[in-house]
């Protein structure tokens, strides 16, 4: 994350104090034209914007700006009254002559405001809602919030009033790129900023005197969305392609309310061939968003990539594919079997006799049973009820993520047990030790998401199904977690937490054979 400062030009006065001396009693001359003789603007006064990059209001990767179709500006005339420029730009154009109406007096100084398109007189929108359309762009700025003011004082009768815009906004530049060959099938179709405190609002204020934006919002997100209009080269998005950063290929802008920020980034992700799309999120530390400044937000996109050697059945000494591995040429199935392509194989564990076989202890009723071998180290059923029903379990149905060669999405975000309150793994939640009774709840999930600020506490689990006799089920839908504890009752049954998008379960689910996921807790 780099952070580089517009320069701005502030306007000479030195020239026009020595002028004004000259000129006598003109210097307070009121005037109501902008000397250009023609009748229909006779009752304008230019304010010119001059030469100065830093007058303009969409921007190049180096910070300069432009003026766009449809800027227009608003100044306070000589007897208090807002007036807005009658005319605009009709394009991109480095310097503007803007027409005010009102009554102007050539000896003052007037405070120029720009609001934006979506703005009025003083008053500011950042939009929650941006929409970029190609990349390297920053046609959007005006409507999605860029600001500013300036002091105008007068130059000559063919430029009027001149002034030098200073910017009240603080700007994102986006810039992603990526080596894993999957995403490089893939579009970015939009960028979404969440913030821990306000970024957007309708409510915001230029402030004359000290420059800056004031007033507080509600808006703690922004979305920017990266597609052009159907038909057009964009129309999937913008392309990941890219193996470094590249403003050509997919450079990203956004206007955002200055101040300190703890940002959390979701770049949403579309293969346009199998329609997935999803989210890579990056949660940055707390940073000054200075005023007429851009932040270049480089980002190496990747997904996190899950492994097929982590199913087992209960307590089993191997994997539940140990010697038929996907990724060695074996027949471990990597899809869910009711999908196309979905497969299934005979070549699992189905005695006591293969080190690939659960756990089949029993040393009586309610008696505790702990694993031995491969989930002797995973939270017990008591820890697994804190999980599920002290550690705010939120489920997240967009994070993308890859196993065994496809791409998915779906998962949990539940606290880290140091979060917890009360964690005891000697007692389950309610209070009694569930590794010598039998007992088994359900609790419902929230979908909102941890905020920014909150999302170091939490930890994801993702929706890896779990293997049945052969068959791969409900990978992308449903999670499923060995504990380390048996269940006390049944011979044949072992705890275990499982989830999907409306629940989260502590139960006996299924028997000790079923190939569920070993590890994954904080």
């Amino acid at each position: 994350m780099r952070k580089l400062t517009f320069k701005t030009s502030i306007l000479s006065l030195a020239a026009l104090c020595g002028l004004t001396l000259t000129l006598g009693s003109c210097a307070n001359e009121d005037i109501a034209q902008n000397g250009n003789g023609t009748d229909n603007d006779k009752n304008l006064t230019i304010f010119s914007t001059g030469e100065e990059p830093a007058t303009r209001t969409s921007m190049e990767s180096n910070g300069t700006f432009y003026w766009e179709a449809g800027d227009k500006i608003w100044v306070k005339d000589d007897n208090g009254t807002w007036r807005q420029s009658s005319n605009s730009p009709l394009g991109k154009t480095a310097s503007f002559k803007f027409k005010v109406p009102g009554k102007f007096t050539k000896g003052n100084t007037y405070k120029v405001y720009y609001p934006g398109r979506n703005g009025n007189q003083n008053r500011v929108t950042i939009a929650a809602n941006q929409t970029q359309t190609e990349p390297n762009s920053t046609a959007h700025f005006g409507t999605s919030g860029d600001c500013g003011t300036a002091d105008a004082a007068w130059s000559n009768s063919k430029n009027g009033f001149a002034f030098t815009l200073d910017h009240q906004a603080a700007y994102l530049i986006f810039q992603p790129y990526t080596s894993n060959t999957v995403l490089h099938n893939c579009y970015l179709t939009k960028i979404e900023v969440t913030s821990d405190d306000d970024i957007s609002s309708n409510t915001y204020t230029l402030n004359p005197s000290t420059g800056t934006l004031t007033g507080t919002g509600n808006g703690k997100q922004i979305v920017l969305t990266t597609k052009g209009n159907y038909g057009s080269t964009y129309q999937n998005g913008f392309p990941l392609t890219n193996t470094s950063a590249s403003l050509t290929t997919n450079g990203a802008y956004m206007v955002i309310k200055p101040g300190t920020h703890t940002l959390r980034i979701r770049y949403w992700v579309k293969d346009v061939a199998t329609t997935v799309e999803g989210t890579i999120t990056k949660v940055l530390s707390s940073h000054n968003f200075a005023k007429n400044e851009y932040v270049n937000m480089e980002a190496a996109l990747d997904v996190k990539n899950y492994d097929g050697d982590h199913y087992y059945m209960w307590d089993a000494q191997d994997q539940y594919w140990k010697g038929h591995e996907w990724n060695h040429g074996g027949s471990q199935p990597t899809l869910y079997y009711y999908l196309p392509g979905g497969t299934t194989s005979s070549d699992y564990a189905k005695s006591s006799s293969d080190s690939r076989y659960c756990n089949t202890s029993y040393p009586g009723y309610g008696i505790s049973n702990p694993a031995i071998h491969s989930c002797k180290d995973l939270p017990n059923v008591n820890e697994m009820t804190w999980y599920a029903a002290k550690g705010d379990p939120r489920w997240d149905a967009d994070e993308l993520w890859t196993t065994m060669g496809h791409l998915y999405k779906g998962g949990m975000w539940f606290k880290k047990k140091s979060q917890i309150s009360g964690y005891n793994p000697n007692t389950a939640y309610d209070g009694t030790d569930w590794r010598t009774v039998f007992k088994q709840h359900d609790w419902t999930p929230s979908s909102t998401l941890p905020s920014a600020a909150d999302a170091g506490n939490y930890f994801y689990l993702p929706a890896l199904g779990y293997y049945d006799t052969g068959y791969l089920n409900h990978v992308g839908g449903a999670g499923y977690y060995w504990s380390s504890s048996a269940e006390p009752w049944h011979s044949d049954a072992a705890y275990n937490l499982h989830f999907g998008n409306n629940t989260v379960t502590v139960s006996n689910y299924l028997y000790r054979y079923a190939g569920y996921r070993v590890g994954g807790f904080e």
